[in-house]
Formats: C-alpha cells, structure tokens, sequence
C-alpha cells in the first residue's frame, strides 16, 4: 500500500479572521488538494468568544483536519497531540479506501472483527512512524497573541523532538500573519530541522490585523511550488538517466 507524503497545514491562532479570503473556503480547497488543515486555538486567561470558536471548528471541518482549543500553558501537549491524531486520521482514510476497493462496498476499518482490526490498526500506527510528513505551521502573530508567543515557541521546539523521534522523514515550513510588510510572511523554508526557530523567534513582533484566510492561501502555494521544483528536479533526474545510458 503505498501513501505517498501526508501533507499538513497546523495553524495557531486565538481569535477571528478579519482580513481578505474566508479561511474556511481556503480550508476546502487544501482538502481537495489532499492538504490536511489542523488548528489550534490559544486561550490565556480569557475566553475566546463564540465566534472564534465557530471559525476555529469549520476551519479544521473544511480542511479534514482536527481541532482543538486550549489555554497557552497546555500548548506544548496539544500541538503534539493534534499534528498525530491528525496523522492517524488520515492514514486511517488511505487504509479504509484500499479495504474497499479489496472488500467492496463501504466497509471500514471499524467493520472488521476485533482481531482483524487491531491487527490493521497496528498497520497504521508502523505507517504513522515511517511515512514521509510535510508540516506547514501558520502563526497568528497579530496583537493578541503577544504574550503567547514564547509559549507557541517552544511547543514547537517540543514538537520538533517529538516527531524527529520518528523513523519517516519530516520537513517543516513556517509562516507568519500579518507580517511586516504583507499580510502573510515566510520565516522558515523547507527544512527537517524545526530548531531553527530558536534564531527568529525572539525576533518577531505583534500587531495588525488577523488574515487567516490569505494565510492558508499562501501555505497552498507553498506546498504547490515545492511539487513543482520536486516534479522538475524528476524529469531532469530521468533525462539524465537516458543520457548516460
């Protein structure tokens, strides 16, 4: 059975878009481009209001990703959590498509006897150790999130450890919204090494307005133009192949 790369946008906010495209549509749209949208929304010591709280859940719905909102101290555990059940959940969908296409009809993984099923389940959790993880992380920098920035810091860090811990291959990217100059910023291209945060974080600045929806427009493209130099690097690969033979 062969997965391919599992493909996940984590974004980290703790309030409402108020900035060009709706985030929901954009969610939809990663989703049918096999992009997983996961999100967490920080609490401190106040609530976030209804609104957030609806958008944080149609964001994650729409994107086939997973949700969860937390206070700022909890961040570390959460970001872990949701980027693995988020993985799992996928993985779970690959493995209940091929069960049809053997089985026929709708069955699932859930359909199976207990014995088959843990036996498929111990499948997907070797799968979610070796499988190849592009994680794309979203920041909300704008005013709110101020005091919750070293937080998001080091949660990442945390993550950085645990998914390196893995035996698959793990490449991260890192943006930020609103930037300095645009409403989205890139801080960190595609690298296995997500320690190199600790150099930029301190470094960043809040304020501005929240355009989450730009944000994860901008995370597409960036997932886009990576298949397109991995495609172009490919061909080159095989033209260089028959060359020499």
């Amino acid at each position: 059975m062969k997965t391919g790369t599992l493909r996940q946008i984590l974004l980290i906010t703790d309030g409402c878009s108020n900035q060009g495209e709706d985030p929901v549509a954009m969610a939809a749209l990663a989703r049918e481009q096999g992009i997983c949208v996961n999100v967490i929304g920080v609490m401190e010591h106040d609530v976030i209001d209804e609104n957030g709280m609806r958008e944080i859940e149609n964001i994650a719905l729409s994107g086939g990703g997973v949700s969860q909102v937390v206070y700022a101290r909890q961040l570390s555990q959460t970001v872990q959590m949701v980027t693995r059940k988020a993985m799992t959940q996928t993985l779970q969908g690959v493995v209940n498509r091929e069960l049809q296409q053997i089985l026929g009809g709708s069955q699932t993984i859930e359909d199976l006897p207990p014995e088959k099923r843990g036996e498929v389940m111990e499948v997907v959790d070797e799968l979610g150790e070796t499988v190849e993880l592009e994680l794309l992380i979203l920041v909300d920098t704008s005013a709110s999130m101020k005091h919750k920035l070293p937080t998001v810091k080091e949660a990442l860090l945390d993550l950085s450890l645990s998914l390196n811990a893995r035996l698959g291959d793990n490449r991260f990217s890192l943006f930020i919204f609103p930037g300095k100059k645009n409403d989205v910023e890139k801080l960190l291209d595609w690298t296995p090494k997500l320690g190199s945060l600790t150099s930029i974080f301190p470094k960043l600045t809040t304020g501005g307005i929240t355009p989450t929806g730009p944000a994860i427009r901008e995370a597409l493209s960036a997932f886009n133009k990576k298949r397109s130099l991995r495609s172009l690097l490919s061909r080159d690969d095989e033209q260089f192949f028959e060359e020499s033979i």
